[in-house]
């Protein structure tokens, strides 16, 4: 990613490392030659060596996010990201919010779609040295059926509406993944389950028949490219895992086949809770109706045991933030899928980083290159003050973030520059509903 990250030595000295793999935190010096990470134990300095001491601090891989939308820029709703985005500002401004990502001690994303198919380009701009940001596994649009997604009508029937792409029948099924992939997609997504808004009683259905994502899979797979799929209820899961799908977002109510298919396929799967989580949490203090709340951890709660089974079988689970909407915006809730994966599937503080960094290089397409301290591995390392091995809530104050390396650069965590608003960027609202009571002082607003 730099050429002066070439010939660079580094030693981090006299921290405790915890290194990615489960095992017990350690201390040791951890050096860093160009790109990779040289040694792993003690080790003593010289004149050449750029020394800084980490004692106090411990070091471990950079945490890696399996599920960032970062051109939604923290939209409030999905007609925002539809019609408020245009493209090159939308790359721009992926651009900037790189950098809170990297300032929260992410290092690697998988963005797995976009507006614009910004993704892409913001991507190729961080290999490029253009602009400071993780490493970034990205998508294209989101392959829909006509009846598909989760915005009902607002999506259109043909074409492209925001970061979906409809497509219908074998030949534009066929036609959609090749471009994709000439485009230079990491991954195929698919929203492989959806709601239908007259029938939204029924939760989000499979949308797709089995023939249809068994195609899917087939073409991506003769290119050699993965596929990734939006799964809520078990028909979707089941349906993916059959067709071979590689990555599983979500993956709510699964039976027992599905469960069984998952461990025989050893299917990685990302919950990406924390949406929910933060609504359970504190959605009271904005004003979520209780009974959104009681809906939202239900999800979480009736999916932790299938999702330990997982765990327990060597299913890698994945951690993601599903960072780019107001309740999870940039640089705060990226540690966030780990509280969760401690809380109600009782894991351990360091299994749930062992998913944020070890497992999650599966996202980056880099298994087993990136994600573990240890020597030969490529050098995407934070320094943070405080034990996560105790409390991976440490990881989520930017204050504890001391340093960060990307492929062996060191970054520059100085406060970004502020951002003003843009125009026509955000979508207006007129406020709350002005009732009679509201107007006249005897209700609150929103409150019916």
């Amino acid at each position: 990613m730099s050429a002066s990250a070439a010939t660079q030595r580094i030693l981090l000295q006299a921290g405790i490392v915890i290194d990615g793999t489960g095992r017990a935190p350690f201390p040791a010096d951890v050096v860093i030659e160009g790109n990779t990470i040289a040694s792993v134990g003690s080790v003593a300095s010289n004149a050449e060596t750029r020394r800084i001491d980490a004692r106090g601090l411990t070091v471990m891989p950079g945490l890696i996010d399996a599920h960032c939308h970062l051109t939604f820029d923290d939209a409030g709703s999905n007609p925002e990201i539809f019609h408020q985005r245009r493209h090159g500002l939308s790359a721009l401004v992926a651009g900037y919010n790189a950098g809170k990502l990297l300032r929260a001690g992410v290092t690697g994303i998988l963005d797995p779609d976009s507006v614009h198919e910004c993704g892409v380009d913001v991507r190729d701009a961080i290999e490029a040295g253009v602009v400071e940001g993780p490493r970034i596994a990205a998508g294209c649009y989101a392959l829909i059926p006509k009846l598909g997604g989760t915005a009902g009508q607002l999506i259109a029937d043909k074409g492209i509406t925001g970061y979906y792409k409809v497509v219908e029948g074998r030949d534009e099924i066929v036609s959609e993944v090749r471009r994709q992939v000439k485009v230079g997609a990491d991954w195929i997504k698919v929203h492989v389950s959806g709601v239908a808004p007259r029938y939204a009683h029924r939760g989000e259905l499979c949308h797709w028949t089995q023939d249809e994502l068994d195609l899917i899979c087939a073409v991506a797979h003769d290119l050699g490219v993965p596929v990734m799929g939006h799964c809520r209820g078990d028909e979707s899961s089941w349906r993916s895992a059959r067709a071979g799908m590689d990555l599983l977002f979500h993956a709510t109510g699964l039976a027992e086949r599905t469960v069984a298919a998952i461990i025989e396929r050893g299917i990685p799967v990302c919950p990406a809770f924390t949406f929910q989580a933060n609504l359970v949490e504190y959605g009271h203090r904005i004003g979520t109706d209780p009974a959104l709340i009681k809906l939202f951890e239900r999800e979480i709660t009736d999916s932790a045991d299938s999702l330990r089974r997982l765990h327990a079988a060597g299913v890698p689970l994945l951690t993601g933030s599903e960072a780019g909407f107001t309740m999870v915006p940039y640089g705060h809730w990226h540690h966030r899928e780990m509280e969760v994966f401690v809380r109600y599937l009782g894991l351990t503080p360091l299994q749930a980083i062992q998913c944020a960094t070890q497992a999650g290089a599966r996202a980056l397409k880099l298994d087993g290159k990136v994600g573990v301290i240890a020597p030969g591995m490529l050098a995407d390392v934070i320094c943070v003050a405080g034990d996560p091995s105790r409390d991976v809530g440490v990881l989520g104050d930017p204050a504890n973030i001391r340093h960060v390396f990307v492929d062996g650069r060191a970054i520059d965590l100085s406060p970004q520059r502020a951002r003003r608003p843009i125009p026509g960027w955000r979508l207006p609202s007129m406020g709350a509903a002005l009732t009679r009571a509201v107007a006249l002082g005897a209700a609150k607003p929103g409150s019916g």
